[in-house]
């Protein structure tokens, strides 16, 4: 089972059972950044926390920072989206996945927002 939840900065993060999350951009971010061509992923082992910058995503129109959407530690880094970027573009939320994080403060998620809540951000923006 996976409970995904998203920040208002355009993150996504999927929930798994064991403690870890997912962590990637979300379809809104990627079609305002068109195309990707360059991701700066963490390092396995670094930790974060909440709201730090873990990572940039470029594209030919900008540039623009990833956030650790809660506290932890990188337990992996997705080497198919640094080898092919525009994985963040044809499959945001499914190949494009940035890192997954091992939370050390899962009490963060609660702040996080559900789809809907998300949606109403994007129409609000």
């Amino acid at each position: 089972m996976s409970d995904i939840k998203y920040t208002a900065d355009h993150e996504w993060l999927n929930l798994h059972g064991d403690g870890t999350a997912t962590v990637g951009i979300t379809l809104h971010a990627q079609d305002a950044l068109g195309d990707v061509v360059f991701v700066e992923l963490p390092d396995v082992g670094k930790v974060f926390a909440q709201k730090d910058v873990a990572g940039v995503v470029e594209s030919v129109k900008a540039a623009a920072d990833v956030y650790a959407p809660v506290s932890g530690e990188i337990v992996a880094v997705n080497d198919k989206l640094r080898d092919d970027p525009s994985l963040a573009n044809s499959d945001p939320l499914g190949d494009g996945w940035f890192f997954k994080i091992k939370l050390s403060a899962p009490a963060e998620t609660a702040a996080l927002l559900d789809e809907t809540a998300y949606d109403e951000v994007v129409k609000n923006s």
